[in-house]
């Protein structure tokens, strides 16, 4: 395997989604960007990228995105108001978002899959090992959930996907794997794109964060769509290299939030409120008191 020994310092995000269970607000705001608590989704993701030693993260969107791309820019009128009212802390954090990675921006064009999004990234890549975040996936954990598989891959040399068990009646919303090991590391031997429960090999799940190869990518970009929607996803790609080459999964340690998930995103708002050090006795009143 090419670049089996690089450090991985770039990932990419996908952002390019239309977000439509969350209409009629994504309309004009990116989903990614409806805060938890006080911070957009997309911002958890950034933090858990630079806490796993990503330098560089490639964020693909769409042309009705730009408000990503405005919201890890600097906003120097919004920093002459703020020090003119000597809010300087809040000058600090700003700063801090503008500072905490090199970005770059990729536009998807049509919403063609996920796997089409990560091709649109691929020139910004290289040759060279990267970790794909979907833009819904928050954890809140000890371990970085994105180290977590960062280490696996320091292990195997190979793709590595995050999973997480689910009822297998859940079966329908997830990439299932098969497999025969029965530890939290796993050799696939099977994949599967939402299948009904019953032709369901297992109760794991992969969730929206990999790390990705050169040779995955390049098979990828050969790969044709298994699904009816006929859009090009990862799965489709990670399908084909299993035939010739081993993909393991891990299972993530940690609170897993999907935030596309209407009811996903109020638990990820009320589990990150109750850790919120300026809010979390008034809200735990509040909610005792409900």
């Amino acid at each position: 395997m090419k670049n089996s020994n690089t450090k991985i310092t770039k990932a990419v995000i996908l952002a390019a989604g239309l977000g439509t269970r969350f209409l009629p607000v994504t309309k004009s705001v990116p989903k990614e960007l409806l805060p938890i608590v006080d911070k957009p989704c997309i911002q958890y993701l950034v933090e858990e990228a630079v806490k796993s030693g990503i330098k560089e993260i490639i964020i693909v969107t769409n042309d009705n995105k730009k408000s990503i791309e405005n919201y890890f820019s600097s906003s120097e009128d919004l920093k002459k108001h703020l020090s003119k009212n000597k809010k300087f802390k809040e000058i600090e954090e700003l700063e801090k978002i503008e500072k905490i990675a090199k970005f770059i921006y990729v536009k998807q064009d049509n919403p063609l899959g996920d796997g089409h999004a990560i091709l649109c990234a691929k020139k910004f890549i290289s040759d060279e090992p990267v970790a794909i975040l979907f833009g819904d996936d928050i954890y809140d954990s000890k371990t970085p959930a994105l180290l977590q598989l960062i280490k696996q891959y320091e292990k195997f040399k190979t793709p590595i996907l995050g999973l997480q068990k689910i009822n297998k009646k859940d079966s329908k919303k997830y990439g299932i794997i098969g497999t025969k090991d029965s530890k939290n590391t796993y050799k696939i031997s099977s994949l599967i794109e939402k299948p009904d429960p019953k032709k369901a090999p297992s109760n794991l799940a992969i969730v929206g964060k990999y790390i990705i190869t050169p040779e995955l990518l390049n098979t990828l970009e050969k790969s044709k769509s298994s699904t009816k929607d006929k859009e090009l996803r990862l799965i489709d790609g990670m399908i084909e290299y299993i035939k010739s080459q081993p993909i393991y999964g891990f299972e993530i340690e940690g609170t897993r939030f999907d935030t596309g998930d209407k009811l996903g995103f109020l638990k990820a708002t009320t589990h990150f409120a109750l850790k919120h050090s300026g809010l979390k006795e008034d809200f735990k009143s509040y909610l005792k008191n409900l």
